[in-house]
């Protein structure tokens, strides 16, 4: 082999090394927001607490979820927040009961 295909091949090599080691990096920074999204559903600023109920929306259907939504919604003393977890929990025991209909488990 010539030296340019030699570099070449250690330029790829490099640039698919960095690529993984970002790729791992931005998979353990979502993991970190999801993780902090969540503990925010408590948070003494409202925007947070907006923002992690919006997470909390696209979440799947859980037992889980659904207690904490609930323990949120008695915690809540502003109606817009209060009324949006209402929602989502509506949502969630609506779709766990059509889940237990088909009997398809609930995680």
């Amino acid at each position: 082999m010539n030296e340019k295909v030699i570099r070449n091949l250690r330029v790829a090599g490099i640039t698919a090394l960095a690529l993984g080691a970002a790729g791992a990096a931005a998979a353990f920074l979502v993991r970190d927001q999801l993780s902090r999204h969540r503990r925010d559903l408590f948070n003494p600023r409202s925007l947070r607490r907006l923002a992690a109920l919006g997470y909390m929306a696209g979440e799947h259907t859980s037992v889980d979820n659904i207690n904490l939504l609930r323990d949120f919604v008695v915690w809540e003393r502003r109606p817009l927040l209060r009324s949006r977890a209402k929602a989502i929990v509506a949502r969630m025991e609506e779709e766990a009961r059509l889940r237990e209909l088909t009997k398809e488990p609930v995680l």
